[in-house]
Formats: structure tokens, sequence, C-alpha cells
């Protein structure tokens, strides 16, 4: 085979070797790739092609021969890299405000002062005069209270009834 028959080839049989990869599971980049480096092992090695008509086939089975080599070099699995991101929402923030909405007015002040503003039992005992155990004992109230709220609040939203059947049910 010359060289003017198989640039030829190249020009007819290029497109016909890429969508062959294609068809056997390649990427359109990875075929467009595999089938230059099989054309261009195919010049290096023109010396072997017996028949000049089966220049196609013979394109195609190296072009098999090297996706397959890609593969069985290519890891089968890949370790996803950490992509550090910083939420754009403070979601924290959005689920305190509904509980404390849920809450009754005489809890919301203990929870808001020491869930949000970050005060100590301490701080917060010392500010209204009360005990540490007095503050403690009223988060724990507050904390169930909020609980019960929101329970009945999710009970009927998922079933679809008012506050009245939400309780009954």
């Amino acid at each position: 085979m010359t060289r003017d028959e198989y640039g030829a080839a190249y020009q007819e049989g290029y497109r016909s070797t890429v969508r062959f990869l294609v068809s056997r599971g390649s990427t359109w980049d990875d075929a467009e790739e595999t089938a230059q480096a099989a054309w261009t092992r195919g010049w290096e090695r023109l010396g072997q092609l017996r028949d000049p008509q089966m220049v196609l086939t013979w394109m195609n089975s190296i072009a098999l021969n090297i996706d397959r080599s890609f593969f069985r070099r290519k890891p089968l699995l890949h370790t996803l890299p950490e992509i550090p991101t910083t939420p754009k929402i403070n979601f924290a923030a959005i689920d305190v405000e509904r509980i404390l909405q849920c809450s009754r007015k005489r809890d919301r002040f203990v929870l808001q002062r020491h869930y949000l503003e970050g005060f100590t039992t301490q701080e917060i005992a010392s500010e209204r005069d009360w005990s540490k155990a007095a503050v403690r004992s009223r988060l724990l109230r507050a904390r169930r209270s909020a609980g019960q709220r929101i329970g009945r609040v999710v009970r009927e939203r998922n079933t679809g009834l008012g506050p009245d059947a939400a309780a009954a049910a």
C-alpha cells in the first residue's frame, strides 16, 4: 500500500473507526484519540498489512486493542476529590427560628438566650436572679415542650388534617 493509498484510506476510514469505538462504549473524545493512535500505529507497521482491502478492519482491531489496554490500565473506581464548600444558607438558624416560633413565650427567652446568643446557664441565672438549677430545669422543660409542639405540627402536615383532627388521630 502506498502513502497516497493509506492517506485516502485514512480520510475514508477515520470517522468509521471513531464510530466503531463509540459503539463499543468509549466516549467521543476518547474514541477520537484512540482512533488517531491506531491509524498512527498502522502507518508505523504498514508492512504487516497483507491485504490493502482489509485496512479498515485492521485499523479497527488495532484501535480496539489500544482501547482495551487503556481500560486495563485505567482504575475501575475513582475516589472523588474533596471539594471544600461552605453552605450559603444557614439552615440551623432557620430551624432554631422555627423551634422558637413553636415554643411558648415564657420558654422562648431561655431558649433564645442559651442557644442563639450563647449565654451559659450561670449568666442567665445571674441576669434573672434564678439559680443555675432553675435555668437547667426551664431549659429542659422548654426543649420538651418545643419538641411536643413540633411533633404536633409535623403530624398535622403529614396527615393533611387540621390541628383538631391530628390530635384525635
